[in-house]
């Protein structure tokens, strides 16, 4: 029986750059899920009868919010809910099970990077029918409902069994449990040549891939331990945990320090990668060699044509606005355009659908293509193994020689996280402030030549996405970029990106850290940073 619940509105429901994140315990609030997924719901149309997938990372929470939907879904008057065996879905294959089986749409639950546990993350997210995360006009539906919201609807009716894959009923609408990874594996296998890597892998070639006791676990055993034949050893931290082990699982040089560690032993494998807790994010790292997010866009981008799915040459190539200007020298290179892009997936899913990009990246290590509509972190793994099976060649090899035909972008991401939500705030209001006046002063003994706040207008629906992060340019085409990120929980993170491009015939030899010395200087003389927030040093370098 359909029950209409009475509620009160919260007004803090406001969806950031991939969704509603909050710590477990604010969700845990008396009707706030229901509030908010009945917003989702209120902001759609023309759903009935049609169908929603649903699924989550495994975080804490993620199997009790998995009913609270479903009993929902069936009350508002969908017909089907497809539904990851164990309520495990990572966020690209969700995005490929909705456009697989022409769902209306679908609900991610994940705070994707975040720490999971019952004082840690979560997050719930809303995907439209093309897979993609909703746009900003969707979400500012949804957010504008939470706030008035007085009623959601339910039904009373028994868990159901998530474990087991088949089908059973609530209120008549079918809820189907799915294989979490048939799909995925089978879309990988029709863009990837996996006999080359099989041979690659046979012939001695050693791979390592943590899954962080993330999302990708089970991924990765089935396509890189058995398909591909590395064997499930080459998979560690691959059994999803509710709380991640512990761990952050954000693939970066300090949450896979181990990772990292291993490469750079003598005896090291010769290829790591790790990916998220929902499986969008990567980290590539050779025999002795790490290759930064945005240099891995660039190189996968050149080197594309030799896997199967992407032999007919590239669209087009879109990066975030804070990536490197790497993958820029690349499309130049091919002839193909190159759209720069406000941070936040969604900024691509038009140019994808509109078939004017097919490779996307963003500096946060999310790589993606065409064959979904959300970052991927394990089909940029594939990729890799198959350029690597392809050219035969080492990572570092790889890596030398795109930068003698490029040149090389030194890149750093500097993380300032939790700090006081006032307090960043004032400081990009300062530095908006001297925007103007910026050009041809000096910091730090560099020469200013522009200043703005990056706005970006859609090519495909005009649509106008402003404040989008402040650059800053100095002579020689180095930059930095400040940016409060949407991701996190609790107070705000500030991002700071430091980039110094050194041309082909430049030193492409330097340690990163000595290259962007002065650039960091510069950042902190131009906003402040240690007088804002009294941080004298970020917490996360990336």
């Amino acid at each position: 029986m359909i029950e209409t619940v009475p509620t009160t509105p919260y007004q803090d429901q406001k969806p950031g750059t991939s969704g509603l994140r909050k710590k477990v315990r604010h969700f845990q609030q008396p009707n706030y899920i229901e509030n908010f997924v009945q917003a989702i719901f209120d902001s759609l149309e023309g759903f009935e009868g049609q169908t929603l997938v649903l699924g989550g990372d495994g975080r804490f929470h993620n199997r009790e919010v998995i009913q609270v939907v479903l009993r929902m879904a069936a009350a508002n008057g969908f017909g089907r809910v497809l539904v990851g065996q164990g309520g495990i879905l990572s966020t690209p294959a969700a995005s490929n099970v909705i456009r697989k089986y022409e769902a209306f749409g679908g609900i991610i639950l994940s705070a994707s990077h975040n720490p999971g546990g019952p004082d840690e993350d979560f997050g719930i997210k809303y995907n439209i029918a093309n897979g993609g995360p909703a746009p900003e006009g969707v979400t500012d539906a949804i957010y504008a409902r939470t706030k008035v919201i007085d009623a959601y609807k339910t039904v009373t009716a028994p868990d159901v069994d998530i474990d087991t894959i088949g089908e059973s009923f609530i209120e008549g609408m079918s809820v189907q449990v799915i294989d979490s990874v048939a799909d995925y594996a089978a879309l990988m296998e029709t863009l990837f040549d996996f006999g080359a890597i099989r041979d690659l892998i046979g012939s001695g070639f050693r791979v390592v891939f943590d899954a962080m006791s993330a999302v990708t676990g089970p991924y990765a055993l089935e396509i890189i331990g058995r398909r591909l034949g590395a064997g499930e050893d080459a998979i560690f931290n691959g059994v999803p945990l509710p709380d991640f082990g512990g761990h952050h699982p954000d693939p970066n040089l300090v949450h896979a320090h181990d990772l990292y560690d291993r490469l750079m032993a003598p005896d090291a494998p010769d290829f790591g990668a790790a990916s998220d807790g929902d499986g969008d994010r990567n980290l590539i790292i050779g025999k002795h060699i790490f290759i930064t997010p945005s240099d891995s866009l660039a190189m996968l981008a050149a080197n594309a044509h030799l896997a199967p799915g992407y032999a007919a040459g590239l669209k087009g190539i879109a990066r975030s606005m804070p990536t490197s200007g790497a993958a820029d020298r690349v499309a130049e290179k091919l002839g193909i355009p190159l759209y720069e892009t406000p941070t936040g997936w969604k900024f691509f899913g038009n140019l994808l659908d509109a078939g004017m990009a097919t490779i996307c990246g963003e500096e946060s290590a999310g790589t993606g293509s065409d064959h979904v509509r959300e970052k991927d972190g394990l089909w940029a793994v594939l990729l890799w193994l198959n350029i690597l099976a392809a050219r035969r060649e080492s990572v570092a090899a790889i890596a030398r020689q795109h930068w003698a035909t490029y040149g090389r972008n030194y890149y750093a991401r500097h993380d300032y996280e939790g700090i006081d939500t006032a307090a960043a705030d004032a400081l990009m209001a300062d530095l908006r402030g001297q925007l103007a006046a910026l050009p041809g002063t000096e910091a730090a003994g560099l020469k200013i030549a522009s200043a703005d706040d990056f706005a970006y207008t859609d090519p495909v629906d005009g649509s106008v996405s402003a404040k989008q992060g402040i650059r800053i340019g100095f002579e020689g085409g180095s930059r930095v970029v400040f940016r409060l990120s949407g991701t996190g929980t609790s107070g705000a993170t500030l991002r700071v990106y430091i980039e110094r491009y050194e041309p082909a015939d430049g030193d492409l030899a330097q340690d990163t850290p000595q290259a962007l010395a002065p650039l960091i200087a510069a950042a902190e003389a131009v906003a402040g940073i240690t007088r804002h927030t009294g941080r004298s040093q970020p917490d996360v370098v990336t």
